[in-house]
């Protein structure tokens, strides 16, 4: 497999894990877990902020963002559309790219200033990553709640998004 299909494979993952996730925080009562809703919203907030700020890093525009996080916290339902967006743009931007620009060093600002400089493949990774790693932050909170949060590894989804490969060889 080469690295474009892996991360165009990683990509759709993201996308559906997302969904996963946010199909089961919706049966959360937001009355009675309103602090832990909150708390997982301000969790995946953050990942939709870090998100948008890599692409503008990937796009070599500046952004609005000067923090990870914004002051406000967006409902369950205007967030859901908002990643649903971004994680469209992630899968068409990714699947346009050449070898050659995957493996291209951009140089950016963090927002807290200091310098960086990755390749789009390095950033494109990084995403898949860093949503990972807080998807399970808020996975945990559903556990605590005895809510069972969604088996979002990467294994489910290729064996659901390809069920020939349940196949005995």
């Amino acid at each position: 497999m080469s690295n474009h299909a892996l991360l165009s494979s990683l990509l759709h993952y993201k996308a559906w894990a997302n969904q996963e996730l946010f199909t089961e925080l919706q049966r959360l009562d937001p009355q009675h877990h309103q602090v832990e809703l909150h708390a997982a919203l301000r969790i995946l907030n953050h990942i939709y902020v870090v998100e948008r700020i890599f692409v503008a890093n990937l796009q070599g525009v500046r952004h609005d963002y000067n923090a990870t996080n914004t002051p406000e916290t967006p409902t369950l339902e205007a967030l859901h559309a908002a990643v649903q967006a971004t994680d469209r743009w992630y899968l068409d931007y990714a699947a346009g790219l050449s070898a050659e620009q995957l493996a291209e060093r951009l140089s950016f600002r963090f927002v807290d200033g200091d310098a960086g400089c990755m390749s789009r493949e390095e950033m494109l990774a990084h995403i898949v990553t860093h949503g990972g790693y807080h998807r399970g932050a808020v996975g945990r909170i559903m556990a605590q709640l005895q809510v069972a949060p969604p088996r979002d590894i990467y294994t489910r989804f290729l064996h659901q998004d390809q069920p020939q490969r349940r196949e005995a060889s």
